[in-house]
């Protein structure tokens, strides 16, 4: 049997062992269990620290957003720090600024340090959602790639989840999130500590798992690789390491020169199109429920602890959405899903701006809905959430992942994760000055906009990337 059909038999009859392969990659995913956690965690604090450090509404969508700052860094950071140091390194890394954070934001006495805390645990997201995607790839067996790399998106959604949860019970146990509640510390200060529990596992399970074997094998340790891919994959891991060694001969880092097209000097298009994907996942306003889901249902008229009950629906349904994408996403396509959800999330979007806009002010300026507007406002942002879930959520990173050429593809991927992270941003600093000058009706009109303009996009823009190998991409 030649080395090419021996290859081709272990792919198809892998002896590794699976359990194995699934705890390291679920210990990976906690990574992005994390990303969710210190995204959602926010959400029930925002009332609470504006009272805690006197923040106008300017400066509380600071507040919000300086996480984002972070992300952007720890985003086109970690790649390099995983090849140079190692993957396990830099997960561990990560684990501990995610602890920093955690109690770092929960100790803040006033913005600047909050500020601080929050932009640590920003790189921290950033790198987890570069290092822990590109961990589970390098040591899952080719046939359970797929699966597994979807953990983490599914672990995002189910980080903040667990958030909303922990924030209504704490809010609920101590009265408000601004009361005292365990040794007399207030309530939103626990909320962020909670954090510190997931960030502990990812640390001590950072330190329990074993280097990723393709970075063994660039750093020329071949028999620590045979080892793990011995336990992962099984086979013959000899040609497997030959084969390693052969690609990364010819690999090199992509620059981001790379992007701009050698004779018209103009970015190419392909990148153009990465980014205002990326953009306009942001722009539909769907971090404004995640990040201010409990204060848009305040300034709505609902009490905080009935605000809390909201935001673990939308949880649920996001949780519920991505688990339907995963199903969907290799059957339908990906352009279907995008066009569905745009029309799904402006039609809802449209939907709620008009129920908002029927709403009337009470002596202090706040929006008061009947029972019935806030009963069918709930189930139509929700029906938002599960459009954005099932479709732009998972989506886009599915398509940055596959759309550039091999070329160019890490050093396009990184620039649309920051054009993400950068838009998100905008979006979150926005929202607090926009609700108090124009209303969650003028606010909610601003992203329906954006929906429908992102439902154009895709249809003129976006091309089908199922079932074709990624060797089919081009430039043009």
């Amino acid at each position: 049997m030649s080395e090419q059909e021996q290859s081709s038999s272990h792919e198809s009859h892998p002896t590794g062992n699976l359990f194995y392969v699934i705890m390291l990659s679920c210990v990976a995913a906690v990574g992005g269990f994390l990303f969710g956690y210190d995204s959602g965690v926010i959400n029930g604090t925002i009332p609470a620290l504006q009272m805690a450090f006197d923040a106008s509404n300017i400066g509380t969508g600071f507040n919000v957003a300086s996480i984002l700052l972070g992300c952007v860094f720890g985003a086109l950071i970690a790649g390099r720090c995983a090849d140079q140091f190692g993957r396990k390194p830099t997960m561990i890394v990560t684990a501990i600024a995610f602890m920093i954070s955690a109690l770092g934001s929960g100790m803040a006495n006033d913005s600047g340090v909050f500020v601080t805390a929050r932009i640590i645990g920003g790189i921290a997201v950033g790198a987890a959602s570069v290092i822990s995607p590109a961990y589970i790839a390098e040591i899952a067996p080719k046939h359970i790639r797929g699966g597994l790399g979807s953990l983490q998106q599914l672990a995002i959604v189910l980080g903040i989840f667990s958030a909303f949860i922990a924030n209504y019970f704490i809010a609920k146990s101590a009265g408000s999130a601004i009361q005292p509640w365990i040794l007399g510390f207030a309530a939103w200060r626990w909320m962020f500590w909670m954090e510190a529990i997931p960030s502990a596992v990812f640390f001590i399970g950072a330190i329990l798992v074993p280097e990723s074997p393709r970075h063994l094998v660039a750093c020329g340790c071949h028999e620590q690789a045979k080892s793990i891919f011995l336990k992962t994959r099984g086979g013959n891991v000899h040609l497997l390491i030959e084969q390693i060694k052969d690609t990364l001969e010819f690999d090199r880092t992509p620059r981001l020169r790379d992007l701009i097209h050698t004779k018209t000097k103009r970015v190419h298009g392909i990148v153009w199109i990465g980014i205002i994907l990326s953009i306009f996942q942001q722009f539909v306003g769907i971090n404004v429920v995640i990040y201010y889901g409990a204060y848009l249902w305040e300034a709505a008229g609902f009490t905080e602890a009935q605000a809390l009950q909201t935001n673990i629906l939308s949880g649920a349904v996001n949780v519920s959405a991505t688990i339907v994408a995963i199903l969907l996403i290799d059957k339908i396509g990906r352009k279907p899903l995008l066009a569905a959800g745009s029309l799904g999330m402006f039609f809802n979007l449209l939907l709620l701006t008009v129920i908002f806009s029927t709403g009337h002010l009470d002596e202090h300026g706040r929006l008061v809905l009947s029972r019935n507007q806030a009963i069918l406002g709930l189930t139509v942002i929700n029906l938002f959430v599960f459009f954005f879930g099932v479709s732009w959520g998972p989506v886009v990173w599915v398509l940055l992942g596959e759309m550039f050429p091999n070329r160019i593809r890490a050093a396009a991927l990184s620039i649309g994760a920051a054009a993400q992270w950068l838009a998100n941003f905008l979006i979150t600093l926005s929202f607090p000055p926009m609700l108090a000058s124009i209303g969650l009706a003028g606010s909610y009109s601003v992203y329906t906009f954006f929906a429908l303009l992102s439902f154009i996009f895709v249809i003129v823009w976006i091309r089908e990337t199922k079932g074709k190998q990624l060797e089919e991409m081009q430039l043009n």
